[in-house]
């Protein structure tokens, strides 16, 4: 059963990365372009993920794990990682399927995230991390705290979002005209046609239950995760022993394959290496995000796809940390000294918001281009290849 968290992996680094699913994207977007849509798809695999959560749950065929709230932790973490996935160009998950489509930027982020919680979760630092965890408050759930059933967030989720997805399906759409298909039928859906953005969204929300009784059957009681499973990765590299290669680990390694096959397919794989400046902004974001996501007690996976679905406080407290640190680094490192003029961030941004159903490489262009929005020494390694993949 093992094997299944590496075909789940393999699965979903294929998906994000022909999706171009980068939460990194959606949050800084609040800020930088004032958009929503990305807000929207992640809000959308959050509401996938809880019903199909919470339908396995009142079937049995789940367990509800204990949730715990330490808010100060919480809070501290999650805006070291929303300011370290800026600097690193990409979040954990972010970071894993772009690094299979050869950016060494991301090999770097992610080689420095993945040390950083060994370090925080299992080595020198697991005393300090466990103290600050400790310091918990309430039930840990939002509905526990409330006195009221599941299904009452439940409902009020699935009402928010179906409202955000209507009002961004409802914008006028404009018609990109692109190269023509060198590809036919199922290989040109699957690897050259651009993937709608909502549609990846409800996809990996759909592969987020599903990790769940795949996961249980292995004697791991949770979801799709990347911090824990990057740590024992580490872990398993240092001391040989058995227990640190579980589902979890197998799943992060399915992503990093799955991106790599995903790139390939769609001749989008390309080694690149970034200058200096950029590579040692991806080590010191990674090194943020390990500490930030280990604090926190989750990454944007964890806490802000799957946290947040079985209602939790952390989910959302971290999610909004998260939220909040990307928009400081993006005000240091991205809001200074525009590399586009500002009509075509406009329509980049105006683009961007309209666009529902043809937006893998657009979303992609756009998305790398206001990562672009700063001085030309400052951009990320993850985007900054990015932006020339889609130029070029």
């Amino acid at each position: 059963m093992l094997l299944t968290g590496a075909v789940l992996g393999t699965i979903l680094g294929y998906v994000l990365q022909r999706g171009r699913f980068c939460v990194t994207g959606f949050l800084r977007d609040l800020w930088l372009t004032k958009s929503m849509r990305g807000f929207t798809a992640l809000m959308l695999v959050i509401a996938v993920h809880a019903v199909g959560f919470w339908a396995l749950a009142g079937a049995g065929l789940v367990e509800l794990k204990d949730q715990s709230f330490a808010p100060a932790a919480t809070i501290a973490g999650g805006l070291i990682f929303g300011y370290g996935m800026v600097l690193a160009g990409g979040c954990a998950t972010g970071t894993w399927y772009r690094a299979g489509e050869g950016l060494v930027g991301s090999w770097l982020a992610l080689a420095a995230y993945a040390a950083t919680a060994a370090f925080m979760r299992l080595g020198p630092l697991s005393g300090f991390t466990e103290a600050a965890r400790d310091r918990t408050i309430g039930s840990g759930t939002i509905h526990g705290d409330l006195g009221v059933p599941a299904f009452v967030p439940l409902i009020a989720l699935v009402a928010v979002t179906a409202w955000l997805v209507y009002r961004e399906v409802s914008k006028p759409k404009i018609e990109i005209p692109g190269l023509p298909p060198r590809k036919t039928g199922l290989a040109h859906l699957l690897a050259e046609k651009p993937w709608g953005l909502l549609t990846t969204a409800a996809i990996v929300g759909a592969l987020g239950a599903i990790a769940w009784p795949l996961s249980q059957a292995t004697g791991r009681n949770s979801g799709l995760g990347i911090t824990t499973p990057s740590a024992h990765l580490v872990a398993w590299f240092g001391t040989g022993e058995s227990e640190y290669m579980n589902w979890g680990t197998l799943l992060v390694l399915g992503i990093l394959a799955g991106s790599f096959i995903a790139a390939k397919a769609s001749g989008e794989f390309r080694v690149r290496v970034p200058n200096a400046q950029i590579a040692k902004r991806s080590v010191g974001g990674g090194v943020a995000m390990g500490v930030g996501a280990v604090l926190a007690g989750g990454c944007t996976v964890g806490n802000g796809m799957v946290a947040t679905g079985l209602f939790s406080w952390q989910g959302w407290i971290s999610l909004a940390a998260m939220a909040l640190g990307a928009g400081l680094a993006a005000r240091i490192y991205l809001m200074r000294k525009p590399l586009l003029p500002t009509s075509v961030r406009s329509a980049l941004s105006r683009t961007r918001s309209r666009d529902d159903g043809k937006d893998g490489v657009k979303d992609g262009a756009a998305d790398e281009s206001d990562t672009a929005v700063k001085s030309g020494t400052a951009n990320t390694g993850a985007a900054d290849a990015e932006t020339s993949k889609v130029n070029a």
